[in-house]
């Protein structure tokens, strides 16, 4: 049994939401919270959805939002909670610890949660009894549980879905919160629902994956789901397996906890590196695993039908027709996530008045957000919102596409600073490139460290973090690189073994050419060790031969696939930078 094992056992970690209680009504110092509950603590914490930040005293907390979808109401109070509480102290920085997004953020995920950072422990319970009034959660935001369900932020309005299965979306996740008997599972346990033909909830990467499908039984035609299992990213990432079973929408609560039954039986409590579900699906193979879910299912599940998904779509940028008469949604692009509290919680102020009494605002798994439900004359007005000026609806390409995850900011795994810079290589990116008129979105997701909260290996462009060695001299004046604090700074000199010094500069792993959909693949790491002030002109030179090159109506992760690897490094190598100059720092 590994650690985190031990520490489930000594104490279950749903019970660790009273104990947040107590930690704020005593006033305790990290330091206080460990002496009283050990070490094990900050592991049982993620079940009440926070996260220990790196800067000690403060937490993250991770809101969950099944399906994206919040009420004008929960937008408005999360976006209230981010001011009232998300503010760095004074000796971080305060009001101007970031100097893109000032203070008290929000973050949207690419599993449509929001999280909110310097949140003290003695703020928590009053945050939670706001969240009550509105039906909000943190509640296993984070842990070994079943953490946010996926679904279509367009659920109900989209003109691409078979049918709404956000009922199902609310029903599963209202079985699995707070669940004590399926709260202590052998790790994260991720599902997506969706009735929408394009995919956009991301089943081919998530544990449980239900999608829609139609099937004759016995003369009637039903609509359901057919099911993906063992998908997911992070080291030995794994496409998800079909499974020969059609789930109908009322047994799908019962289908899914079937799938975490097994899991918890059959999966692997010893070696936290391969215990994700993937690993079980791998072990069994998908008919055994099939197998073993139908064993411990209470539920007829006949043999699947037909498929009803045609490709995958994970953007919902723009102002789109609803499939309401009249009434129109606007898709907000949010680089990298992040936006102001209180711009949130103008967000939702502003579906409430110009939107009708259905409006909601949803949070889309490309780290922006919708609102839905306004009559097409008052679009304009919608559009016109201080809060909008920063988010419009019609974005350059890379803008529009770009993801990052947290950070070194907080995270303590974090190898490089992510937000800032995705939001500023996006606009400078659409500034210097000319892509093809018919590519909306160039995909490029950035994550800071060898774990995938961004996605990399989906993207057209994907970055992992790394800390790259240069020859003393290579890293020009002024560059992005990393200081003892983790921020970024001039390049930092280190001697090497044979006394000549070296530049230590932030720097990335550098991937091209993944995709979801029907041609569906992981992209390639073409280049490690890039140094971040490489990776700009290295994409010119990319996006040059993609311009030349190009086929009729190729996108661009296609192109890079059909260009070979080798070709690929030797354009990126033609930049005026050294872009296969660096080590990894260790190797």
């Amino acid at each position: 049994m590994n650690t985190t094992e031990r520490y489930k056992q000594e104490k279950h970690p749903l019970e660790v939401i009273d104990d947040v209680y107590d930690y704020a009504a005593d006033g305790l110092t990290f330091d206080e919270i460990e002496d009283r509950a050990g070490d094990g603590e900050w592991e049982r914490l993620k079940w009440a959805g926070m996260y220990a930040q790196k800067q000690e005293g403060y937490f993250m907390i991770r809101t969950k939002v099944p399906g994206g979808h919040l009420t004008p109401d929960q937008a408005e109070v999360i976006g209230e909670c981010a001011e009232d509480y998300a503010v760095a102290p004074e000796e971080y920085g305060g009001t101007e610890q970031n100097e893109l997004w000032g203070d008290a953020y929000v973050d949207i995920t690419t599993r449509q949660d929001i999280q909110k950072h310097w949140i003290r422990v003695e703020d928590v319970p009053e945050m939670w009894e706001r969240y009550d009034e509105v039906g909000l959660t943190t509640i296993q935001g984070c842990g070994d549980s079943a953490r946010n369900v996926l679904g279509c932020p367009a659920a109900g309005v989209g003109d691409h879905e078979c049918f709404d299965a956000q009922p199902v979306v609310d029903a599963v996740s209202d079985f699995f919160t707070e669940n004590r008997e399926y709260a202590n599972l052998p790790r994260k346990f991720k599902l997506t629902i969706t009735g929408c033909a394009h995919d956009c909830a991301q089943s081919q990467i998530n544990d449980v994956g239900l999608v829609p499908a139609k099937k004759d039984v016995d003369g009637e035609r039903l609509y359901g789901f057919h099911a993906r299992v063992g998908g997911g990213l992070s080291d030995g990432p794994r496409m998800a397996s079909e499974l020969d079973v059609f789930v109908r929408p009322e047994d799908a609560v019962e289908f899914c906890r079937a799938i975490a039954q097994t899991f918890k039986e059959l999966g692997d409590r010893n070696n936290r590196g391969v215990c994700r579900m993937r690993y079980l699906v791998e072990q069994l193979g998908p008919a055994k695993f099939e197998e073993a879910v139908r064993d411990r299912c209470t539920v007829e599940l006949p043999e699947g039908g037909q498929n009803l998904t045609v490709g995958y779509q994970g953007d919902h940028v723009g102002v789109h027709d609803q499939k309401q008469e009249g009434l129109q949604y606007v898709g907000f692009n949010v680089v990298a996530g992040r936006m102001g509290g209180d711009e949130f919680a103008e967000a939702a102020r502003a579906a409430r008045e110009y939107g009708t009494e259905n409006a909601s605002v949803r949070l889309a798994t490309d780290q922006n957000f919708l609102v839905t439900h306004i009559p097409e004359e008052n679009v304009d007005d919608l559009l016109a919102e201080p809060f909008a000026q920063d988010y419009q609806p019609d974005p350059g390409p890379f803008a529009r596409g770009a993801v990052g995850c947290t950070g070194n900011e907080f995270c303590n795994y974090a190898i490089i600073e992510t937000k800032k810079r995705t939001k500023r290589w996006a606009r400078q990116l659409d500034e210097r490139i000319d892509v093809p008129d018919d590519i909306e979105a160039i995909r490029m997701h950035m994550s800071g460290c060898s774990a995938s909260c961004a996605q990399p290996q989906i993207a057209d462009i994907g970055f992992r973090g790394e800390t790259v060695k240069l020859e003393n001299g290579d890293a020009p004046e002024g560059i992005e690189s990393p200081n003892e604090e983790g921020d970024n700074s001039e390049a930092s000199e280190t001697p090497r073994a044979d006394g000549e010094a070296v530049d230590l500069v932030e720097g990335m792993d550098f991937g091209l050419g993944g995709s979801l959909g029907s041609d569906n693949e992981f992209l390639d790491w073409v280049e490690s060790a890039v140094p971040a002030h490489a990776v700009i002109p290295a994409l010119e030179q990319l996006f040059d031969a993609y311009a030349a090159d190009r086929e009729d109506g190729e996108r661009f992760y296609e192109w890079c696939r059909r260009a070979d690897n080798e070709r690929l490094r030797t354009i990126m190598q033609g930049a005026e930078a050294p872009v296969a100059g660096g080590v990894a720092h260790g190797d």
